[in-house]
């Protein structure tokens, strides 16, 4: 048996991405003991992850705590990887593989001839992992560029919403720009459309309660307390239909094969995030302030009214 290592700090869209991925790389080393560097916040999502066996917390503290990286490269080192897969692919992990002794697998690394790393990256996620891991010697990839990401839905998560849409309008403060102005315009019209079904969302913070209130929505919490991911996941995955800014619950709702629409604004493209699924769409508009309530509410009603039907 041989150790590996897996390398994936975040965001939660990109950690629910991998799904595919991990399982891939698990059917690729069967025998082989695997773990995976992430940060302190997904460990208890990955713990329950049936493609890995051990998780090792990487604090990511800036470069110059000398005294943290010697001791987390020891550590790594003592281990003995004889195969690291980078699915970070960031700056942060490219320093690291000047430490770590191993076969390291990243972008970088799989890039040939003339290839130009900003011209890969152009490629949709999914299919930039396939090639990675296809070029670092996993020929059989089966699972990547479908992720399932149902393995992280917790099971005994109750709430009392039975026939319900699921709405994220939220987005990190530091991305604000993908966050779509007109959810409140929107909200009216399907209450009026759907009287029918509750309107929920799973809000992550105190910021995020109280946008959930102001625009109307029913508030589905852990005791008063924000959901876990696992929690979260069951929401989405028993939801009628998501509606949500490009954010991590996107991502959960693509890769659970839940019905409903992302919306993007010009920061990036939903081919490049490898987000669109058969039951899952998106809508775009650089300009978000010109993607109004009334566009988006004729893209979904039609789509809804199809589910209640069923």
């Amino acid at each position: 048996m041989s150790n590996i290592l897996i390398i994936k700090h975040g965001s939660l869209g990109d950690i629910v991405q991998i799904s595919g991925v991990l399982k891939d790389i698990r059917e690729h080393h069967l025998s082989d003991k695997i773990y995976l560097m992430t940060t302190q916040k997904f460990s208890n999502l990955f713990n329950q992850c049936p493609y890995i066996n051990d998780i090792i917390i990487d604090k990511r503290k800036s470069k110059i705590n000398i005294f943290y990286y010697l001791k987390l490269f020891n550590k790594l080192n003592k281990i003995s990887f004889v195969k690291v897969y980078d699915l970070q692919n960031s700056l942060r992990t490219f320093y690291y593989q000047k430490f770590i002794k191993s076969s390291w697998s990243s972008t970088r690394n799989i890039l040939k001839g003339d290839e130009i790393k900003r011209d890969f990256d152009r490629d949709g996620v999914l299919e930039r992992f396939k090639i990675q891991l296809n070029r670092s010697g996993i020929k059989e990839c089966n699972y990547t560029l479908s992720p399932d990401f149902s393995w992280a839905i917790s099971k005994d998560f109750k709430y009392k919403f039975k026939n319900y849409i699921f709405i994220a309008p939220f987005s990190s403060p530091k991305l604000k720009n993908k966050r779509w102005p007109y959810f409140k315009q929107l909200i009216e019209m399907i209450k009026k459309g759907f009287p029918e079904i509750n309107l929920v969302t799973a809000p992550g913070n105190k910021e995020e309660i109280k946008l959930g209130k102001d625009l109307g929505l029913e508030l589905i919490l852990n005791n008063n307390k924000p959901t876990n991911i696992q929690q979260l996941a069951s929401i989405i995955k028993n939801s009628v239909f998501v509606i949500s800014n490009d954010t991590g619950p996107a991502h959960i709702a693509a890769h659970l094969s839940c019905h409903g629409l992302v919306i993007f604004g010009g920061h990036t493209t939903p081919k490049k995030v490898s987000i669109e699924r058969t039951n899952f769409r998106s809508l775009s508009k650089v300009n978000l302030n010109e993607l109004k309530a009334n566009e988006v509410y004729e893209e979904i009603s039609s789509a809804i009214n199809v589910i209640l039907k069923k």
